[in-house]
């Protein structure tokens, strides 16, 4: 009689799982961190930082507290517009809106906007910019939108 060996199948990642892990980078990013420098924090080489961030690894309960404290946001931040999270009292926002927030801020050309805008102290340039990111990408075809847009950026 031959003996079989049957290896177990691959498990997929929890979605929450994956959720949290990219939630990390979006807030270590925020605040100008290397993976690298969040590892030493937290005893762990930057590898395993990464495992966590994509969601390869689960983060513990007491892990998630460390990296919560280190990242300075409370460990609700991580599960905010989690797959079948139940939304935050208060919360106004939908869990797609929150995902597109997250997607925004983990890009670094998103991060690069956020920060170049924020040191616009002009309030009236900052409303006219605005405007023209509005202009920009509405989707009622009008080219001529298109092109003063282009004109303004020299796109």
């Amino acid at each position: 009689m031959a003996v079989r060996y049957t290896t177990a199948a691959k498990k997929a990642p929890n979605p929450i799982d994956e959720h949290v892990g990219r939630r990390v980078p979006m807030r270590r990013r925020m605040l100008g961190m290397s993976q690298g420098k969040l590892g030493d924090a937290l005893g762990l080489t930057f590898q395993q930082v990464q495992k966590y961030e994509k969601g390869t690894n689960r983060i513990g309960a007491g892990r998630l507290q460390q990296i919560s404290h280190i990242l300075q946001v409370p460990v609700a931040f991580f599960f905010e517009g989690a797959p079948n999270a139940s939304p935050l009292r208060g919360s106004h926002q939908s869990a797609l809106s929150i995902a597109q927030i997250d997607d925004f801020v983990s890009d670094s050309n998103g991060l690069r906007l956020i920060g170049a805008f924020m040191r616009i102290e002009n309030g009236h340039l900052r409303s006219k910019i605005v405007m023209l990111v509005q202009e920009i990408a509405g989707d009622d075809g009008n080219c001529a939108r298109v092109r003063l847009a282009r004109r303004l950026c020299s796109c």
